[in-house]
C-alpha cells in the first residue's frame, strides 16, 4: 500500500486497466472573498468498467464538485484524474476529446429551446461528430426510443414536461456514444410524479452495462440500481461500499446520521430542538 501510495504521488499508474475512472487525492480549493473554501480534501476513487457508483452526502459535501472535476468542469486544485488511458488532469491533454467519451446530463435539462427534440440530438453530432445528417438522424431515433420519447421528435421543449425533457437530455447525451455517464442530481428539478420515468431510464441503461456516476439522494434506486455508495461529508469520503450495505447498514456515524434524517424526514432529533422547545434552525 506504501509503495501503491508513493507510485502515485509519482505520477506513475499503478490501478487497474479494468478501471473507467481512476482518481487520486483530489483537492478543489474556491476562494470566496479572503477566505479559502476546501470542497474537496484530497478524494480518490476508482469506478471499473460496467459499474453504477451512486454519490450521496448533505448539501456542501463535495459530490457536485466532484462529479464536475472528473470530466473538468471545475479544475481541480490538485490530484489526477484518469479516464481511461488519459490523464485529463494532463494540462497538454485533450479535453475536447475526452470529453466526447463522457455524457453529463445536469439538474437542469439545458435543452435549446428553438430546436426540436430531434434537432437537440443531432446538432451536436454533425458539428462535433462529424456524422452526417442522416446518420446523426438515425443515431437520434434509436436514442429517443431508448428513452421513450421517440414519439416527440418534432415537439420542442417547451411542449414537455420536466421528465421528458430530461428524458431527452439523456437520449442527446447517448446520442453522443459515451462511454461514461455522469448524473448529477437528475431529478432534483422535477415534480414528483415525474421522477419515476428518469429513473426507469437509467435503470434500463444500468441493465445494459453502461458505466454510471450518479449523484442523488434518490434511496431506493441507489440501493436497487447501484453496485457501489459512497457517501461524502466535508469534502472527504466518510463510508463507501456496497449499495445495500451503506444504505442498509451504515458504520459510520455520519452515514447513519444522515440516513436516519433523509429516512425519516419528521422526525426532530433532541439536539434540534433548544431549551424553550422551539426547533432550532440554524
Amino acid at each position: 500500500m506504501a509503495a501503491d501510495r508513493a507510485a502515485v504521488g509519482l505520477g506513475i499508474r499503478t490501478m487497474s486497466t479494468d478501471n473507467v475512472i481512476e482518481a487520486r487525492d483530489i483537492r478543489k480549493v474556491y476562494l470566496m472573498g479572503l477566505v479559502e473554501v476546501e470542497a474537496l480534501r484530497g478524494v480518490s476513487f476508482d469506478i471499473k468498467r460496467g459499474e453504477v457508483v451512486a454519490i450521496m452526502g448533505p448539501s456542501g459535501s463535495g459530490k457536485s464538485t466532484l462529479l464536475r472535476c472528473v470530466n473538468l468542469l471545475e479544475q481541480p486544485t490538485s490530484g489526477t484524474v484518469f479516464v481511461g488511458d488519459d490523464e485529463i488532469t494532463d494540462l497538454d491533454v485533450d479535453i475536447d476529446r475526452v470529453r466526447r467519451r463522457i455524457g453529463m446530463v445536469f439538474q437542469s435539462f439545458n435543452l435549446f429551446p428553438h430546436l426540436t427534440v430531434l434537432q437537440n440530438l443531432t446538432v451536436a453530432q454533425t458539428k462535433v461528430l462529424r456524422r452526417s445528417r442522416s446518420e446523426a438522424k438515425q443515431v437520434a431515433l434509436r436514442n429517443l426510443e431508448r428513452v421513450g420519447m421517440l414519439h416527440k421528435e418534432d415537439a420542442f421543449p417547451a411542449q414537455l414536461s420536466g421528465g421528458q425533457q430530461q428524458r431527452v437530455a439523456i437520449a442527446r447525451s447517448l446520442s453522443m456514444d459515451p462511454e461514461l455517464m455522469l448524473f448529477d442530481e437528475p431529478t432534483s428539478a422535477l415534480d414528483p410524479e415525474l421522477v419515476g420515468e428518469v429513473l426507469a431510464v437509467m435503470k434500463a441503461l444500468a441493465a445494459e452495462g453502461m458505466t454510471m456516476m450518479i449523484v442523488t439522494h434518490e434511496m431506493a434506486f441507489a440501493r436497487e440500481v447501484a453496485d457501489r455508495v459512497v457517501f461524502m461529508d466535508g469534502g472527504v469520503i466518510v463510508e463507501e461500499g456496497r449499495a445495500v450495505d451503506v444504505i442498509g447498514d451504515p458504520q459510520h456515524v455520519r452515514t447513519k446520521s444522515f440516513l436516519h434524517r433523509v429516512l425519516n424526514p419528521m422526525v426532530i432529533e433532541p439536539d434540534e430542538v433548544s431549551e424553550e422547545g422551539v426547533v432550532d434552525v440554524v
